[in-house]
Formats: structure tokens, sequence, C-alpha cells
């Protein structure tokens, strides 16, 4: 039985968001991508850089299966490890020594408006603890800026994820700089993304 995933979402945006990346990431190290859903972007940005070590991780067995379908499916076994069973609100996060000592970058797609507000908290205070100097989390997603949403479209995501959880929505970015300025991870870039979307950089102090 094929366990992979399909989600429309992630064949439109994983080009534009590997075009970011490309302008960040180092040539090799790990990097954590925190609820990688599907597997569709770990296996596309392992493919795009193959110096890095693309590290998936979701809580969600079904999404676990399917990344690594995916992996197999792209021949990337011998590249790319095992997706880990991460909860961003248990910590600390099962990493190997190995894995913290070569950790370049944490990659956050399309998460923090489908979780808790005390997930963006663990998100940013774990990333905080293990991300060296320098080193940066990117998040990408919708946004609020300066308290408004910046379309129509985004307005009516936001009241649509609210009915599903009352606990979920579009983050206010400042908010969120906030958490990350109290955890020593300054928002550094912020790039405008197809469909209302935003890309931000957050280099550790």
């Amino acid at each position: 039985m094929d366990e992979r995933l399909f989600y429309p979402a992630t064949e439109r945006n994983r080009g534009f968001i590997g075009d970011v990346l490309s302008e960040f990431l180092p040539q090799n190290g790990l990097v954590l991508e925190i609820a990688s859903g599907s597997g569709e972007h770990g296996v596309t940005f392992q493919q795009r850089f193959p110096g890095i070590c693309w590290q998936t991780s979701d809580p969600e067995l079904s999404h676990r299966k399917s990344i690594s379908a995916w992996v197999k499916h792209q021949g990337l076994i011998t590249q790319m490890p095992e997706p880990l069973d991460l909860d961003v609100q248990k910590r600390p996060w099962p990493l190997s020594d190995e894995s913290r000592t070569s950790l370049e970058a944490i990659i956050c797609i399309n998460m923090i408006h489908i979780s808790s507000w005390a997930c963006t908290q663990s998100l940013f205070e774990e990333a905080g603890n293990l991300l060296k100097k320098n080193q940066f989390l990117m998040l990408y997603g919708p946004f609020k800026r300066n308290g408004a949403h910046i379309s129509e479209s985004n307005f009516q995501f936001d009241k649509s994820l609210k009915k599903q959880n009352k606990s979920w929505g579009i983050r206010n970015l400042d908010s969120v700089s906030d958490i990350g300025m109290k955890n020593k991870l300054e928002e550094r870039n912020i790039i405008e993304m197809p469909a209302n979307n935003l890309s931000i950089i957050f280099r550790k102090n």
C-alpha cells in the first residue's frame, strides 16, 4: 500500500520556499524540519540541497509513514534519516547528540496557524536552546502585519481556522517576533511570498 500523502499547497509552494532557502542555507550540516506533514517538502529540499542532511519530524504517525514512503519513493533512504516523533511541546526534543552538534537551521512551514499559541512559544524556546549564534529559525505561512490581515483571503482563511479550532488562527507577526526576542532569536528577514504568505528568518543572537 502506498502510504504517501499528497498536499496541493506543498506542490505549489515548495519551489518558492526552496528559492528562499537557497539564499540562507549553508553548504552542509543538519536542518531540522518541524511539522513535516506529508514529507513532500523534505524530499524536495533534500534533493535540491544534497550537501544538507534534512531531518524531518512530525507528531502524527500517518505523517511519519508518509514521510518514510516519500523518502523510499525518491530513493533517498541513504541520505535522509527516519522522521522523528517530535511534538514541539514535549521537551527536550528527541535529537541525538550528533544531530545537536551538526544542527545548522530549523525550518517550520505552515504550522503555527494550525496549532495553539503554546506551540509557537515552545517552538521558539527550544529553537533558542538548540541553535548557535547566527544560526536561524525560518517560519513560512500567513501572518498578520501590525495586527491586521494583509488580504481578504487571509481574513476568510483565519475565520475558517477558528471555526475548526478556537486555539488556531493566523498570528500577528509582531507577537511572534516578541516571542523570538525573548528567546534570543531576532527577526532579520521578511520575504513576501506568493498567495499572501511570508517567509521569516529569525537569527540567534
